[in-house]
């Protein structure tokens, strides 16, 4: 996907970056043909462990375009050498110093914020003194107070109107006040679109503000995947439902592209985004070696036990158990058995790393890994995820009401089917995998944080630091980086005229 050259990278700026989806879309952009189309000069983010990913893949970065990634960096990532010996390279420790210099650990609007004066030295550091000249802002605020998920859990919360969640786009939108970047796109979830604060639609509040952020400029905000002028665009024409991008998951997202109405392309976005083939569960997990779930507490973990656990739920669930080979847990490293094809393929995988990488399993309580194991086979033999109305009553969770007419989460055990794109994936994966199911009942457990990774089409060699459930969130807070770069191209055409 490689646009056309320019003789310099288009800057980027990207506000609550997380692990760095978006950037990393925008990043690639025509650079595996050796043109790249932009250059992310800050990025601000307030969670350590995000803010150290994407150092590391800034430093990643740096390498691929000033002589090649040496091979301490796959080192590194495959967990052979440490991070003293990784930074012992002499490249290595260049280019994560110059990363470190424009990945910002920041809360946008706290006490500490200083991102005004390091965007304008960014800027004025990459040659933008000219409103007429290009740059883009990207970025997503934090949207717990916006998600369907996140106002079930505070239906009967008084304060839940007034959440300074629900305001977090201010900071967004301070930052376009500002300093008027000619292009913006802002990410957020679908349920912004039902969300309300004091009875006013907070999808009208936002974009309306986008509109006319304060100062001297105003846009024009554009859809993505329904071509018309601002006016005639309906709520609903800005979610992107990334399944039909070529992402292997279901993730709806309201994605709002900003111009600014008075630079220099006087008719902006005649294009929106090419749809592409459904890529399935098992398209994107293609390769992965089979584990098997640990059994918590953990001194109750062995193989043994956990075949006999396996064996004991098929047995009574007249269910046939595969013996098969002797699964492991996984390991910071396992020899990848195959690739995905197509698209997918050639956006996820690194032909020099054989490997796939944080491919561990988390522990579950014997009782969940029946649920599991029921719950997978029920999915291969119905088609669809099982309810809790589906389970046999011995496997019904201990919880009150969990026989009532209207249960509330009764998809709480959900398997991602084979042949369909994934649910989402949301933070909400770090905390247990009842929601992500692994498809095989052989295995029976949840999604390891590279397989989560690769629903969210990040590229196998992209590394998240922090502990696993640090790497769960970070994951679960991501654009996916294949539509990321897909929104990229759209924006580049929009720059540059280019039909």
């Amino acid at each position: 996907m490689a646009p056309s050259a320019r003789k310099h990278p288009i800057p980027v700026i990207d506000l609550f970056a997380g692990p760095g989806g978006l950037n990393e879309g925008f990043s690639r952009l025509g650079e595996d043909e050796g043109v790249p189309t932009f250059k992310t000069i800050g990025s601000f983010e307030m969670e350590k462990s995000a803010v150290d990913t994407l150092t590391l893949r800034a430093t990643y970065r740096h390498l691929f375009r000033s002589g090649g990634v040496p091979d301490a960096y796959y080192d590194f990532i495959r967990g052979e050498i440490d991070w003293d010996r990784f930074l012992s390279d002499t490249r290595v420790s260049t280019a994560h110093s110059d990363s470190k210099r424009h990945v910002h650990q920041v809360e946008l609007g706290g006490a500490n914020d200083s991102s005004n004066a390091t965007i304008t030295v960014a800027l004025k550091k990459s040659g933008i003194t000219d409103s007429q000249e290009p740059w883009v802002l990207i970025g997503g605020p934090p949207c717990q107070a916006y998600s369907l998920a996140g106002r079930s859990r505070r239906t009967n919360d008084a304060t839940f109107e007034s959440d300074k969640k629900h305001f977090l786009y201010r900071e967004y939108l301070r930052i376009i006040q500002k300093f008027s970047p000619p292009v913006f796109v802002m990410e957020n979830v679908k349920g912004l679109l039902s969300s309300k604060s004091a009875g006013t639609s907070m999808f009208d509040r936002i974009k309306q503000d986008l509109q006319r952020p304060g100062g001297d400029h105003e846009y024009s905000i554009y859809s993505l995947v329904t071509a018309g002028e601002p006016k005639s665009l309906r709520p609903a024409d800005f979610i992107i439902r990334s399944e039909l991008y070529g992402v292997p998951q279901r993730r709806h997202r309201v994605i709002l592209v900003g111009v600014r109405n008075d630079w220099r392309n006087p008719k902006p976005l005649d294009h929106i985004l090419e749809k592409s083939g459904p890529v399935s569960v098992r398209d994107a997990l293609t390769g992965m070696p089979a584990l098997r779930s640990g059994i918590s507490p953990a001194g109750q973990d062995s193989w043994d036990a956990w075949l006999s656990l396996r064996t004991q739920i098929a047995s009574q669930l007249g269910e046939i158990s595969i013996d098969g080979a002797q699964l492991t847990r996984g390991d910071h490293s396992m020899s990848r058995m195959d690739a995905p094809r197509g698209e997918f393929g050639n956006w996820v995988i690194d032909k020099r790393l054989d490997q796939v990488i944080q491919h561990e399993t988390r522990g579950h309580m014997r009782e969940d890994l029946k649920r599991y194991f029921f719950a997978a086979n029920y999915a291969i033999n119905n088609g669809v995820s099982p309810t809790l109305r589906n389970f046999p009553v011995s496997l019904l969770p201990l919880h009150k009401n969990v026989s009532a007419e209207s249960v509330v989460f009764g998809d709480r055990f959900r398997v991602q089917l084979s042949n369909d794109p994934s649910t989402t994936v949301v933070s909400h994966i770090s905390k247990d995998g009842h929601y992500y199911i692994h498809p095989d009942p052989a295995q029976m457990r949840s999604l390891t944080v590279r397989e989560a990774a690769r629903l969210q089409s990040f590229p196998d060699n992209y590394y998240f630091m922090g502990n696993r459930t640090q790497q769960y969130q970070q994951v679960g807070n991501a654009v996916p980086p294949l539509l990321a770069t897909k929104i990229a191209l759209i924006v580049h055409r929009l720059i540059n005229h280019d039909k």
